[in-house]
């Protein structure tokens, strides 16, 4: 006696991959559009998309007014604020890197997707490109969004005199500075904890205490006849430290008076490379865990 065969096969219609295999520089750039686009909330919920909107209004409207200014007092004075916008405009940048580096790294960490990532063909350090990459750009768009526009704006307005064109462009090269700075700042951050909303948290504490530290030690060495002291401790905040590097390396006027351009330059290499530092160290421990 035969028994029959109890196994079938079924012809469910999947079929092998024969297109061209793009590799490992293609896949780190998938992920940092996909990653960049959900900072700005496409291919997000609309709710998703209220923050970076809004926050990018609030940026545009310095400009806005500058150039209304421009056209209506004629005094081409206004156009030379290029420089000090970020400085100005700290808290809004400092929500919007608050909001969106949580978004970036957390739910990969709390639904433990980083091992699909690291599959292949990517690995640690094409992911942390990855994501600095797009909350680089992401937050130099933020900047140079309102720079350009008020930029077009004294084009337009045709005040008497030169343009600021050195400024815009210096302005343009400290925010790719500040960009960089704070995305490597804000994925450290946002990277210790898979929690997004303790990791907007965390972000803010960070601005709000070394804007407070920086002021206070500020404040009381200046009190205390202490100027050249009081300077350096300006570089405690990030924007201070990126508009001192912004006025050695492009000899643009600053908002204050900073300790010479080669120490800030250090403290800055320092800053980025310790952030960077810590994102990998991070990073290979939860691709093991």
């Amino acid at each position: 006696m035969t028994s029959e065969p109890t196994a079938v096969i079924h012809d469910i219609g999947y079929r092998h991959y024969e297109g061209p295999r793009l590799g490992r520089a293609n896949a780190v750039y998938a992920l940092a559009v996909h990653s960049l686009r959900g900072t700005f909330g496409l291919g997000r919920p609309a709710r998703a998309k209220i923050i970076p909107i809004l926050l990018m209004v609030i940026m545009l409207l310095p400009a806005a007014v500058t150039i209304a200014a421009m056209a209506i007092l004629k005094r081409p004075e206004l156009g030379a604020e290029y420089p000090t916008y970020a400085v100005v405009m700290q808290p809004v940048i400092a929500i919007f890197m608050a909001a969106q580096s949580p978004y970036l790294v957390a739910p990969d960490l709390r639904f433990r997707v980083l091992p699909l990532y690291l599959s292949r063909p990517l690995g640690v350090i094409d992911y942390v490109i990855a994501k600095v990459a797009a909350l680089t750009v992401a937050l130099f768009l933020l900047l140079a969004v309102p720079l350009t526009v008020l930029f077009v704006g004294e084009l337009l307005v045709d005040l008497p005199g030169p343009l600021h064109t050195g400024d815009y462009a210096a302005a343009m090269g400290g925010a790719v500075i500040l960009a960089l700075l704070l995305a490597l700042i804000g994925i450290a951050l946002a990277s210790v904890t898979p929690r997004r909303g303790l990791g907007v948290a965390s972000v803010i504490a960070f601005y709000l205490f070394t804007s407070a530290v920086a002021g206070v030690f500020y404040l009381v060495l200046s009190a205390t006849g202490r100027d050249d002291t009081a300077a350096w401790a300006l570089l405690i905040n990030p924007f201070f430290l990126v508009e001192a590097v912004q006025s050695a390396l492009f000899g643009v006027v600053a908002s204050n008076g900073y300790p010479p351009g080669p120490g800030a330059f250090l403290i800055l290499v320092g800053a980025g490379a310790l952030a960077a530092t810590g994102i990998l160290l991070r990073y290979r421990k939860a691709a093991s865990a």
